[in-house]
């Protein structure tokens, strides 16, 4: 009613052409948590898919909840989510993977035009103000994560929107108290998707998409891309910054606030 287009996804309904030997199905708890967690952040104010309805199904489902070897029949359920779009970097990264260079650039017009509008399609530079915004997107995007302490748990580029939306809701988890290396996934052993490290994974994510578009890339305009990836650290600091500045009641600019919110988080870690 209100004019706007959202693309439904179910999850956990059944193996799809891109299931990876798995069953597709999704288990009652994890069902609840990605229900609730989307809607929490929703209106917490950070950009999310929504969560329209859950159905419990009466399939039996057989997981390894702490891959402990313990495996038990669960309760299966399914989710229906909600997204502007569903498109990911790697949606793009597999088609420039693959070499189908044509169908990557239909996609990524389709995607601009659909849901980029303040982007000209007549305009060359098109795809590098496409990942400008991208670029600039995920870092708030991450600033606001940390903002709340919430940790996605599977920061890969198959996780992360185009849109620069939080999708796929799987281990997740918000920290009890401050803790940089908080890992809320169990089979994360290597901690690489630890919540102090997510800003960094957004560049290593963000740089995999730059890859996947040099290809559509003139000389110039891949030399400009490079130098807009290199700002993104900025963009996050800046983001970071005045989410906590907020937090804490800070008016104006001072040299010594970025001091102040560091020792106050390295004080939180003391405790």
């Amino acid at each position: 009613r209100h004019g706007e287009r959202w693309e439904l996804q179910l999850k956990g309904s059944g193996k799809t052409p891109y299931s990876r030997n798995g069953d597709g199905r999704a288990v009652l708890r994890s069902s609840v948590r990605e229900f609730l967690c989307s809607e929490a952040m929703h209106y917490l104010g950070i950009p999310t898919s929504r969560a329209a309805s859950l159905v419990v199904s009466d399939d039996d489902v057989w997981r390894d909840q702490f891959y402990n070897g313990n495996i038990n029949k669960e309760r299966g359920a399914i989710v229906l989510c909600l997204a502007k779009s569903w498109f990911r970097i790697g949606s793009l990264e597999i088609l420039a993977h693959s070499g189908e260079l044509d169908l990557q650039r239909r996609l990524l017009d389709f995607i601009i035009q659909e849901h980029f509008p303040s982007i000209a399609m007549n305009d060359s530079n098109r795809y590098l103000e496409f990942f400008s915004t991208v670029v600039s997107e995920t870092a708030n995007l991450i600033a606001l994560w940390m903002s709340v302490g919430f940790a996605h748990g599977v920061c890969n580029t198959d996780n992360f929107s185009l849109l620069s939306v939080t999708i796929d809701y799987g281990p997740f988890g918000f920290m009890d108290s401050y803790d940089p290396n908080f890992v809320p996934n169990t089979s994360d052993d290597e901690r690489r998707y630890k919540i102090g490290n997510q800003a960094n994974v957004g560049l290593f994510n963000l740089s995999k998409l730059l890859q996947a578009l040099k290809p559509l890339l003139d000389t110039r305009q891949k030399q400009l891309a490079s130098q807009i990836l290199e700002g993104y650290g900025e963009r996050y600091y800046i983001r970071f910054t005045e989410l906590f500045k907020t937090k804490l009641g800070l008016l104006g600019e001072n040299e010594d606030d970025s001091y102040l919110i560091a020792f106050l988080l390295k004080v939180s870690l003391l405790c």
